[in-house]
């Protein structure tokens, strides 16, 4: 029996062991930035640098890391490396990550209202309001993500105008329609800057604080509560 119990305490203490192996590779504020570059859409080093504001030998330790913890896998093309989530599941293990920690971290909350209330007038609609909108009413839908992003994957009938591009753009919208940005999700503070400019320019203009990700997880969510409600 004492066997038996030392066995199952071995057992225990593995695999808690390996657990940590992911709880350690998150400890980095700038490995769950990369993850979350990510989850919009497979990046070579370059362009993760490029997004994160580090060097490519900065980026390549990191990602180092999180291949070690199995996050991410990669492929090669031609001279290039691009990186990718290992699985479609972290998407949902970093949304979860931020939920959690938006409601047991005020900081994180005081974060984003100081950072909004710099935005004079720009009003944020939940995703049944956007639906609303998009369904009744003549609106246009922009998502500001780079190309490559909006090209792997978007909300169906949004316009990709990158953000650097969007001022450049704005001459070709009609100024009757009432236009709606969103970027690559909570994260991303663009679509408050971009909502900010167009309103400016005489623009109705709102933004939805949830991105791509977050948007697919609302449908399917729908989907699922709507046998419970016949």
């Amino acid at each position: 029996m004492e066997d038996l119990m030392n066995s199952a305490k071995n057992f225990k203490e593995e695999l808690y062991k390996q657990l940590s192996r992911i709880g350690k590779c998150l400890s980095s504020d700038k490995r769950l930035e990369i993850l979350n570059v990510l989850s919009q859409g497979s990046k070579t080093v370059e362009k993760l640098a490029a997004c994160t504001d580090m060097n490519t030998a900065n980026v390549s330790r990191h990602l180092q890391i999180l291949l070690d913890a199995r996050l991410v896998n990669f492929t090669k093309y031609k001279t290039y490396v691009i990186y990718s989530l290992a699985d479609p599941a972290i998407v949902d293990f970093l949304s979860s990550l931020w939920h959690i920690s938006q409601k047991q971290l005020p900081d994180i909350g005081k974060l984003k209202d100081d950072f909004l209330n710099h935005m004079d007038d720009v009003q944020t609609l939940t995703m049944d309001k956007v639906m609303e909108k998009i369904n009744t009413e003549a609106i246009i839908l922009l998502d500001l993500r780079p190309k490559e992003e909006y090209e792997a994957g978007h909300i169906a009938g949004a316009i990709s105008v990158p953000m650097e591009n969007l001022e450049d753009c704005i001459s070709e919208f009609p100024q009757s329609a009432e236009i709606i940005v969103y970027c690559r999700g909570p994260l991303c503070v663009y679509s408050a800057l971009a909502a900010q400019k167009l309103q400016s320019a005489g623009f109705v203009a709102y933004r939805m604080d949830e991105g791509l990700n977050e948007w697919q997880r609302y449908f399917q969510l729908k989907h699922e509560l709507e046998p419970a409600k016949k």
